[in-house]
Parts: C-alpha cells; structure tokens; sequence
C-alpha cells in the first residue's frame, strides 16, 4: 500500500494509493455534508442535490456527462449517506483526466436546470414510494427516527414527499454554496495513479469552491422508544437495537468481533439459533451503524406472525447471553472473519479508494491494513464481553411493521435486557 496525501492551498485533500498490478484507476471526491446537516425544512436536500449533480452543467447537458464516461468504458456513480455524499467513478489510466474533469465539473458548474429539476423530483419521489413499498427497506428508516427522534439523524435520507415537492433550484444553490467547500472534501483515488500527476490535475480543475466553511451538525441524542405499525403482510419486519459507540472510541473494533459472532454470519448465535434450530426465520442479522459521535447496535429479522412472540424473546436473550457464555472458538472465528473482510476489501481498488477517503475524513489520516488488523488481533474474550455488556440495560428501540398482533410489550422485552 503506497498512500501519498497532500492538501491543496484550498484546503482540499488529495489522496492516492498506488496499486502497481492494475491498469484501471476508481476515484472521486467525498464530501464531508450528508443528511445531518440538514434542518427539517430543507431535510432531503443532499439527495437531491447528488441526483442534480448529473444534470448538466454550463460545459456538458445531462447525457454528455454519461456518454463521455460511458465512451471509454468508464463507470461513474454517486450515493449520499447521512454523514457523507461521494460522486466517483472508475475508469482505464489513460481516461483519468477525463474523469477527473467531469467530477470537477458537475460539483462547481452544475446549472440545477428549472426543467431538469421537474423531472427530477418526480424520480425522487418515485424512489420514496418505493421505499415505503418495500417493508424491509423503511423499517431501517423507522428504526432511526425511533431511536434518534426530532434531529437530523433520524430524519430520512431521501426526505419527505412534502420537502421534496417544495425544494427549490435556489434552495440547491444555497445549499451546495454553503456547505459544498474544499476543506470539507477528500478527493480519493486508487490504482495505477501518479501522486503528483492527480494532485497537479485536482489543482487545475477544482478552481471554484466555494470559500464558505458552514458546517452546522447537529449532535446525536439517543432517545430510544417503540413503533408498532400494523400492515396487511406476510411477514413481520423487526429491528431491535440499543445505542453504542463512535468509530473512534477505544472499543470499537471490541464490538465488531461481538456484532460477528452475535449475527455476522451463518455460523452466528443468532443464526444458528433462531433460524437453524427454531426455524422462526429466513433472515436474521446484527449490524451497528457509528457516526463521529456515536452510533446504534441493531439486529434485524423477518418473520410470520405466528411467530414473533417467540422470536422477539430469544433475540433479546441471545443478545444478553452472549455478554455471559462466549468462548475463545467464537472470538477466535469472529476475528479470523473480520481480518479476511479487511484483506479482500483492499483488493478492490474501488473499496480502497472509498476506504481511504472515509478514514480521512473521520480519523484525519489513512490507516493501513496492517493497522486495522493489528486492532482486530488485539480483540480479546473480555474486551468482547465488555462490549457486550455495554449495550444492557439502556433504552432499547424496537420498531417492526407488518402483521403485529402477536408482537411482546415494549416493557418486556426491555425487562429481558436488565439481566
């Protein structure tokens, strides 16, 4: 790994990690503004703002934008995240000039054409309708707000139909020119790069920032509760979850090797448990989702309504029991899995590229696979069940959606985690 990073006299940081065995290049540019930047009356706006991005610009209508990548067989692609919007794409070395010159572009020339923005926002509102049509997707936007309600984080990413309908062209303008600076951005790139040859193109082409450093973020407030909501399905839709830590707190990497070897896979307790042995199931999981101030511990689960007052009861026991029983094997396992996820992850140059930039942004600097793994191994069978018991006794969030009737009181299941 041969990562170079230098910060532009505008504040913007250019990162490379040079991969000498592949003749593709990924990169892109992260910025550090996503959904809890936002305020209710503007919630969605990010999105909205990534989906414009590929509109045109004062150089480039809509579909040039995408032929010229498409035309030397690149990819170019862009996602918004509630701490984090990206516009990336991955093309052969000869084109990276070429790409580089097409991100710059759409991030300082986009027009937000009225006409556009019309069409647009009837896409978005697509997208919305579908996610409320899919009970397994909005049961994650449930989760959130019940666990972190009435502030930014728990707000949806795609925003609601009501802002969406309403936001403006200059409501975009406002908003990019505001938070769109270089110092909130790290422009990323990974495979067969020259450092100078990147930062030298990044200089000339990222000549239009805005100089502004608004930053407004609100902090995160746990609060926790219960959303129950009954819909003619077949399945009940179920996410429990408590709150945990931040990506840089001391035991972060201590609760991944608990989140693997409580549901990280099929040898799992909870898979083996509740669908293997009990067979109350077709999908079930843990997951912890960390911002830079904290974060949420979940466990995910579909199941028929005959069987949620069996299921809910033995997640909540599985989870306290592992804080208790876990051996050496389990660990052992858990930290084997994590270790391999880290070294195929960094064979792609698309992940170390997004990988690089998101490691800038959150702990100031890269960090290296021998690093992360070094913290893995250093995970051990107490340091897991303190992280384990960590997570007891607070406010639980319990959201599910589906056929409920069946569904165990909020103070019960709450009950099982004072153990």
């Amino acid at each position: 790994m041969t990562v170079e990073l230098t910060r532009l006299d505008n504040g913007m940081i250019v990162a490379t990690d040079r991969l000498e065995h592949v003749q593709s290049v990924a990169l892109g540019a992260w910025v550090d503004v996503g959904a809890r930047n936002e305020t209710p009356e503007i919630n969605g706006i990010s999105h909205m703002l990534e989906h414009m991005a590929f509109k045109g610009t004062r150089r480039r209508s809509a579909l040039q934008i995408s032929e010229e990548i498409e035309n030397v067989g690149g990819q170019m692609n862009a996602y918004t995240s509630r701490e984090n919007t990206a516009y990336y794409c991955k093309v052969l070395h000869e084109d990276q000039e070429l790409a580089i010159d097409v991100i710059a572009d759409i991030l300082q020339n986009s027009t937000l054409d009225a006409k556009e923005l019309e069409r647009e926002r009837q896409v978005i509102l697509q997208e919305i309708g579908q996610a409320n049509d899919t009970p397994d997707d909005i049961v994650f936007d449930y989760f959130q707000e019940t666990a972190l309600p009435n502030q930014a984080l728990g707000r949806s990413i795609l925003g609601s139909p009501e802002n969406v309908s309403s936001l403006s062209r200059d409501d975009l303008f406002e908003f990019m020119s505001r938070r769109y600076s270089p110092k909130r951005m790290v422009f990323s790139a990974s495979g067969k790069v020259d450092h100078q040859q990147i930062v030298d193109l990044v200089s000339s082409k990222f000549d239009n920032l805005p100089a502004h450093e608004d930053h407004e973020m609100e902090a995160l407030r746990y609060e926790g509760g219960n959303r129950i909501e009954q819909r003619d399905l077949e399945q009940v839709h179920v996410i429990f979850g408590l709150p945990t830590v931040s990506y840089t707190d001391d035991s972060f990497y201590d609760l991944q090797v608990f989140n693997t070897l409580l549901g990280g896979g099929m040898s799992s307790r909870l898979f083996q448990e509740i669908r293997e042995k009990r067979g109350l199931v077709y999908s079930v999981y843990s997951f912890s989702s960390h911002y830079v101030d904290g974060g949420l511990f979940s466990i995910y689960a579909g199941t028929g309504p005959n069987d949620i007052g069996e299921l809910m009861p033995v997640m909540c026991d599985e989870l306290v029991r592992a804080t208790v029983d876990l051996t050496e094997e389990e660990v052992n396992r858990a930290r084997a899995q994590l270790k391999a996820s880290v070294v195929m992850g960094m064979e792609s140059n698309s992940g170390r590229c997004e990988t690089l930039a998101r490691q800038i942004q959150i702990f100031g600097g890269p960090q290296t696979m021998e690093e992360i793994i070094a913290k893995v191994e250093a995970v051990d069978l107490e340091r897991v069940r303190a992280a384990g018991k960590s997570l007891l006794g607070g406010t639980p969030t319990v959201t599910a959606l589906g056929p409920v009737k069946g569904m165990p009181g909020y103070d019960d299941l709450a009950a099982r985690l004072r153990a």
